[in-house]
C-alpha cells in the first residue's frame, strides 16, 4: 500500500450457502409436528405403514447447494484522513463489506489490507459483555480496540459524559435499554481515537436528540484527520459528513466518487427500479409489507400530493402477532434526504394488533406544506425500543407541482431539516383485518 492509504481491498468476496440440506436418517419431533399441523391424517397412514422414502415420510430430502454472494469482485482504496459514505439498498452488501473490514467475518476471496486500528459500531451493543457492568465494559472494548489502560482512563469521564449512563454505570449492560446500550457503544467507539471508525446504520436506533449528538461528534472526528467509513440510508448525513462515496449494487461496486456524485447515482438508479406499488416488498422477521399506496381524499390512489390537504397513505401489512410492533414512514426529497418521520407508536402510543393476520389501514397524517419537486416515503415495521424489522425504501413515491396552494409564506423544505419535523396523524388508525 501507498504511505497515505489505509484500506486497499482487492477483489473482495463473500458467498454464503443456501438452502443447502442433507439426507438424515432421523428427524426431529418439530418436523413431524409441524408436517402433521399441515396435513394430520396423510402423515398418520404414512407413519403407520412404515414409509419414510417418500413425500410424507420422515426423512429429509437433499436439496441442491446454492451459492450466494453478498460481495463480488470489491476493490476500492481509502486514504488516511478520507470520509467515505457507502450507500446502496438493503441487501447490496454494505454490512457484509463492513464486517470483513472489521475483521468479524472471513472473505471467500480476494483480500483485504489494513493499516491501524479499527473501531467498529455494526450494531447496538457490538463487543459488550452483558454480564458486564457499562464500567467495565469500557475498559473491555477499549482493550479490544488496542487501547492501553491510561489511554482508556483518558477519556472515560468524556465517554461516561457523552452516553449520559452515570446514574447505571455500575449496572450489568444486559438492564440497558437499546438506546443506553448504543450510546455507551458509540461513545466508547467515537473518544478512544482509532485510526479508522466504521460506523453501520445503527445510529438510527437512538432518538432524534442522540442522533444529532453522534453526527456532531462524527464530524469532529472526521475534522480530526481519521478514517471514518460510515453506512447511512441518510443522504443528508452522508452529504454532509462524508467527500466520497462508494455505491454498492447486489455486491457490487456500482459507482466511486464525489459524494455527490454517488448521492446523485444512488438516486437515478433508485427511481429506474422503482416498478411502483406492485413490486416485491420484500419481508422482516415478524412483518411483511404488502402494499402502500397513497390516496386522495375520495380514497382513489394518486401519484402526486397537494401540499395544505391530508397526506393519506393506506399501508397493507401481515404479522405473527408479536407483541410491541410499530409502523414509521420517513418522507425524503430527491436526494433521499430524510425530512421527516411519522411513528405509530413514538408519536401515538399505537401498537401493530397482536393477533397473526393480514391487516390493512390508513394513516391520515396532518397537512404538509412542500415545495415542488419529487419525493418518497420509506416504510417500516420496526419492534418498540429495539429496531427495524422490514425497511422498504422507496415504498412509494409522488410528485407535489404546485407548493403553497392556501398561499402560506414558507414551505416544509426550508423550514424544517431531518428530524426537526414529526408527521402526525388526524386520527388513530382503524385496523381491518382482511385474512
Amino acid at each position: 500500500m501507498g504511505n497515505n492509504v489505509v484500506i486497499k481491498v482487492e477483489n473482495l468476496g463473500k458467498s454464503y450457502q443456501i438452502n443447502s440440506r442433507k439426507t438424515e436418517s432421523y428427524t426431529a419431533l418439530r418436523d413431524v409436528a409441524a408436517r402433521m399441523a399441515v396435513s394430520p391424517f396423510r402423515k398418520i397412514r404414512s407413519l403407520m405403514a412404515g414409509n419414510s422414502s417418500n413425500t410424507g415420510g420422515l426423512r429429509r430430502s437433499d436439496t441442491t447447494a446454492e451459492a450466494f454472494w453478498a460481495l463480488r469482485d470489491v476493490s476500492f482504496t481509502v486514504k488516511q484522513g478520507e470520509v467515505i459514505g457507502i450507500i446502496g439498498r438493503n441487501g447490496a452488501g454494505k454490512s457484509t463489506l463492513l464486517k470483513i473490514l472489521s475483521r468479524i467475518t472471513e472473505p471467500s476471496n480476494g483480500r483485504v489490507q489494513i493499516k491501524g486500528r479499527v473501531a467498529s459500531l455494526l450494531e447496538v451493543g457490538t463487543g459488550f459483555h452483558p454480564e458486564l457492568s457499562g464500567r467495565e465494559n469500557i475498559f473491555l472494548n477499549g482493550a479490544i480496540l488496542g487501547m492501553s489502560r491510561a489511554e482508556i482512563k483518558s477519556k472515560f469521564d468524556e465517554i461516561v459524559e457523552f452516553a449520559e449512563v452515570e446514574k447505571f454505570l455500575d449496572t450489568p449492560v444486559k438492564r440497558y435499554s437499546s438506546g443506553m446500550y448504543v450510546r455507551l457503544a458509540f461513545g466508547v467507539a467515537a473518544h478512544l481515537e482509532p485510526e479508522i471508525l466504521v460506523v453501520d446504520e445503527v445510529l438510527a436506533v437512538g432518538d432524534a436528540e442522540f442522533q444529532k449528538k453522534c453526527i456532531g461528534k462524527m464530524s469532529d472526528v472526521a475534522r480530526g484527520g481519521r478514517t471514518v467509513l460510515f453506512v447511512s440510508h441518510n443522504m443528508a448525513a452522508v452529504k454532509s459528513l462524508t467527500t466520497t462515496g462508494l455505491v454498492l449494487q447486489a455486491g457490487k461496486v456500482a459507482f466511486s466518487g464525489s459524494s455527490d456524485e454517488s448521492i446523485d447515482f444512488y438516486t437515478r438508479s433508485i427511481n429506474s427500479q422503482n416498478t411502483g406499488h406492485d413490486r416485491n416488498l420484500g419481508s422482516g422477521s415478524h412483518t411483511t409489507v404488502k402494499q402502500v399506496r397513497l390516496l386522495d381524499n375520495a380514497g382513489v390512489a394518486v401519484s402526486h400530493y397537494n401540499p395544505g390537504s391530508p397526506l393519506i397513505l393506506e399501508i397493507t401489512f401481515q404479522t405473527d402477532g408479536t407483541a410491541a410492533l410499530s409502523i414509521e414512514a420517513f418522507l425524503l426529497d430527491s436526494t433521499r434526504s430524510k425530512l421527516a418521520l411519522a411513528s405509530l407508536h413514538q408519536f401515538h402510543g399505537t401498537s401493530l394488533p397482536g393477533r397473526p393476520g393480514i391487516y390493512v389501514f390508513r394513516l391520515i397524517l396532518e397537512p404538509l406544506w412542500l415545495a415542488s419537486g419529487r419525493y418518497s416515503l420509506d416504510i417500516t415495521t420496526s419492534l418498540v425500543n429495539s429496531g427495524w424489522d422490514h425497511y422498504i425504501e422507496d415504498a412509494i413515491d409522488f410528485d407535489v407541482i404546485t407548493s403553497n396552494p392556501l398561499g402560506h409564506p414558507w414551505d416544509f423544505k426550508q423550514s424544517y431539516g431531518y428530524g426537526a419535523f414529526a408527521m402526525l396523524c388526524r386520527e388513530s388508525p382503524v385496523f381491518t383485518q382482511i385474512e
